[in-house]
């Protein structure tokens, strides 16, 4: 994994052009000029405790903290010294150490900071690329923010599509029409808005007759162009009707199409797949132009209305109707299909399980087949129905309607804002003893995602369980923690499944030690540098663990590093690896008589490579071992 501290620079580096040194600090300038990061930080400290400390003193005991990845401690003396100062690079890290601990908006604050003060700086500009590239942590809750779209009548309003600057409705609004006995309102219409420059809908205006009849027209959608028009109308117009037994004549609803022209939409062209025995409705074409979904309740469905899809052929031509499945199709209805742009399909459906009568769901085509269908939660949803969904993907803005109470008529659009991520993954962790099999209660349990980026941490259950919820296809880390056992960490590959399970078997912490070494993962160092990293802090303490449960044992610590470099110069840099891993043990209680290090500098490679080192072959040569040079264990 890849993890924040690799981003940053040696702290000690960015402290050269201080310059308030003084007779007070000597000692712990001293013990910091020497990597003695934890002596110095306790001289720091007296000095802090005395009052005589200033930016100078926070600033260096802040960096000794950084320097051993104690991030707590790190933030807490950035923030002081960030009260009389606005040096960028503490700025820079002290956004680091928030991330660090998981605070990630306050995080982003102080990082917008740096990036107005350094907008050439390779950091800045990735951040001002990526402003909120750290993952949230989903919770069941408010995923939208929802408001009056104002465009509401006392009638029904429903729909909401935007395009070349118009907002297109579905209304009952013209008092002209006559009145259906439904609900006792005119027959729908489809109108047309103004989107001003404040972001409001104005100058509502009926389409023209050849697009509105006397009769019901619905939502509409259009081709990627806007040059084509889909929408739905009463098979009325078109005499297409059935008698029942009593001689009612019953219609049904179709789909037409109408092209763009200089002085408005051209006259309609019905769509093959009308029919007096069934009804087609609610077209939405993909971001492709390539296919159209709708609705409809044609013989061979699962329901009452299921989905279907056609292809648009470059010709002009349609594909065959194809039903979307029984994943998505279920025995009651689906309807109001829309077909974002980045391929999720939304739909309502009283089928699958939701709030209250229709709710709205998701789910996107991965390799021929759907992905879990899941509910797009509250507010968007309601204890009403809730429908004609549509979403912009890269402003998360959009509408639904609802007949939701509250309402200014008896169904409304609302426009919505996306606040969350609305596809989610449980990840369940199980954590045992890999010798007994019993569950582990009270393990610390981190998840993280690919950055290093602590995303949220808990503790096992009585049942050995912690769980988590992420965004779907996520990449993460979960990190096991637990006295008297090795600790344990878990790839989790990123998924659209609904939940996942992993389990853990932790070692007990004895198996590490093998002969005379204490046997590590690879502790690796990124290239010409020293700090230590949250990959190697995670390793370092299965060691401290050790070290705790046997008080006896004495360590020696070797670094070694790459060839790259003079000799002399590696050797420099692997005696300063060789302090700093020691100094971080030290941090973390254990005596400082109880481990030593050595630098072993370029002379033992682990891979003999010569000159013909790769980037991993070199990542491997730079690393630590342990070594037992005293071990009495009762």
């Amino acid at each position: 994994m890849k993890n924040i501290i690799k981003l940053f620079t040696i702290a000690m580096l960015s402290c050269l052009s201080l310059t308030a040194q003084n007779s007070a600090t000597k000692k712990a300038d001293k013990h910091f000029s020497r990597y003695q990061f934890v002596n110095a930080a306790e001289d720091y400290q007296k000095i802090v405790i005395n009052g005589n400390a200033d930016t100078y003193v926070y600033t260096r005991l802040a960096d000794c903290y950084y320097n051993i990845f104690n991030t707590v401690e790190a933030e807490k003396w950035y923030a002081k010294a960030l009260e009389t100062s606005e040096n960028p690079e503490t700025i820079y890290k002290y956004s680091q150490m928030l991330k660090a601990n998981g605070k990630y908006d306050e995080s982003n604050k102080w990082m917008d900071k740096f990036a107005t003060m350094r907008p050439g700086d390779d950091r800045a500009t990735a951040f001002r690329k990526n402003p909120d590239y750290l993952p949230k942590i989903l919770e069941k809750g408010k995923k939208f923010n929802v408001q009056d779209a104002g465009v509401n009548t006392a009638t029904s309003d429903f729909g909401g599509i935007l395009q070349d600057g118009k907002l297109y409705v579905t209304s009952a609004r013209n008092s002209a029409r006559k009145t259906y006995g439904w609900n006792d309102q005119p027959y729908l219409d489809i109108y047309e808005f103004t989107v001003a420059a404040d972001g409001s809908y104005q100058n509502g205006t009926l389409l023209s007759s050849r697009i509105n009849t006397k009769y019901h027209e619905g939502l509409v959608s259009f081709s990627p162009d806007g040059k084509t028009m889909y929408f739905s109308r009463e098979s009325f117009f078109d005499n297409i009707y059935v008698k029942d037994s009593l001689k009612n004549r019953i219609s049904t609803i179709n789909l037409y199409s109408s092209t763009k022209l200089s002085d408005g939409w051209s006259e309609v062209d019905a769509l093959p797949f009308n029919s007096q025995n069934y009804s087609v409705k609610n077209p939405s074409v993909s971001a492709d132009g390539s296919t159209l979904y709708f609705s409809s309740d044609m013989a061979g469905g699962y329901g009452n209305y299921d989905i279907y899809k056609a292809s648009i052929n470059e010709d002009g031509t349609y594909g065959e109707a194809i039903n979307l499945g029984q994943k998505v199709n279920t025995e009651g209805q689906e309807m109001f299909p829309y077909s974002s742009s980045n391929g999720t399909l939304y739909f309502s459906s009283d089928g699958h399980l939701g709030l209250g009568g229709l709710d709205v769901f998701h789910t996107k085509e991965i390799d021929g087949k759907y992905a879990p269908i899941r509910n797009v939660g509250v507010p968007a949803n309601s204890n009403a129905d809730d429908f004609a969904f549509s979403i912009d993907e890269e402003t998360e803005q959009g509408f639904v309607s609802s007949n939701r109470e509250g309402g200014v008529g008896s169904d409304d659009i609302y426009a919505i804002k996306k606040l969350q991520p609305l596809c989610d993954v449980l990840i369940t962790a199980n954590v045992t003893d890999a010798k007994t099999g019993v569950a582990v209660s009270g393990a610390s349990v981190g998840i993280y995602d690919t950055e290093g980026n602590m995303l949220s941490t808990k503790t096992t259950d009585e049942n050995g369980v912690a769980e988590f919820i992420i965004e779907c296809e996520t990449d993460t880390q979960l990190q096991v923690l637990m006295a008297d056992y090795e600790s344990a960490s878990v790839d989790v590959k990123g998924t659209s499944e609904e939940e996942v399970s992993v389990d853990i078997a932790l070692n007990p912490i004895d198996k590490i030690i093998q002969g005379d070494e204490v046997v590590l993962n690879p502790i690796y160092f990124d290239f010409d540098k020293s700090n230590i990293t949250a990959q190697a802090a995670f390793e370092l303490d299965k060691l401290i663990q050790v070290m705790n449960k046997y008080p006896e044992l004495v360590i020696k610590a070797e670094s070694h590093t790459d060839h790259l470099g003079s000799a002399t110069y590696n050797q420099k840099l692997s005696e300063r690896r060789a302090l700093t891993t020691v100094q971080y043990v030290i941090s973390k209680g254990v005596d400082e008589s109880r481990i030593s290090g050595e630098g072993k500098g370029e002379n033992e490679p682990k891979i003999d490579c010569g000159n013909k080192c790769s980037k991993e072959d070199r990542a491997a040569n730079r690393r630590s071992e342990f070594h037992i040079v005293n071990q009495e264990q009762e």
